[in-house]
């Protein structure tokens, strides 16, 4: 038996793809969803082979909610905006279905993830999902938030409450005045697209909100280390420190 959940925060939206999903009873509904966060605790707690998942819900979106899961199933988007990297879907074959949602278009997209034997299907849509939202995540874009899984909880970490950034194998560490937080992705990421007015990678394992620096001290030879409000030392490499030099001269 096939196990999917139905996240989307319209019950109607649910109402109809559990309509349509009559037609096939190899699949069953483990768990209906009406955000991120209940989404995050099923999908742990179900495991299902396939999600139905809208793009734009409250308090998370479609995408953050993958970006949270260590090994995300198979997914069949929902979204009621084309806007919504369309053509990243179809490149990926990961897909998606636009509302209002025909039956025959359900079907076709269905019946693509039935195609094959189920565990090749299976893996295969898991690979391929990986490989969007590392596509997705590594676009351009304005953050304001991080989130980050701390077992069965999600916390929603302000931008504007990071003093520093630091890698940490696979994964970086995120500080801020409550502590930190590990969430998977890399320091290229957050050094692209954190605003470089109130940021700066002073290291290949660092990056520091300016403002939370009160002094900048020598440390060996060619190299400095920068003093936190925190008190927090933090290593400065001989191209960091130029970076920090050319943040701090047009701020």
């Amino acid at each position: 038996m096939i196990k999917v959940l139905l996240i989307d925060d319209e019950p109607l939206a649910r109402s109809i793809i559990k309509e349509y999903l009559n037609d096939y009873p190899q699949i069953t509904i483990a768990m209906e969803c009406n955000d991120g966060f209940e989404a995050a605790k099923a999908i742990t707690e179900h495991q299902p082979h396939l999600i139905f998942l809208d793009v734009q819900m409250p308090k998370i979106t479609g995408f953050e909610l993958l970006e949270l899961l260590e090994n995300p199933p198979a997914v069949i988007f929902t979204t009621a905006f084309e806007e919504f990297a369309l053509k990243a879907f179809e490149k990926h074959a990961v897909d998606y279905l636009l509302k209002p949602i025909s039956k025959p278009r359900f079907d076709k997209a269905v019946q693509k993830f039935l195609a094959q034997n189920i565990v090749p299907a299976l893996e295969k849509s898991k690979e391929q999902n990986r490989q969007f939202i590392d596509d997705v995540s590594q676009q351009k874009e304005s953050l304001d938030r991080i989130l980050v899984r701390t077992g069965h909880n999600i916390k929603i970490i302000p931008v504007s409450k990071i003093n520093y950034l630091a890698a940490d194998d696979d994964y970086v560490s995120i500080y801020t005045d409550e502590g930190s937080s590990l969430k998977k992705n890399t320091l290229s990421f957050y050094e692209k697209n954190l605003s470089e007015d109130e940021f700066v990678r002073v290291h290949r394992s660092y990056i520091v909100r300016i403002n939370q620096i009160i002094r900048i001290e020598p440390y060996e030879k060619d190299s400095h280390k920068v003093i936190l409000k925190d008190k927090t030392s933090i290593s400065v490499s001989k191209s960091g420190y130029a970076k920090l030099r050319k943040a701090l001269e047009k701020g």
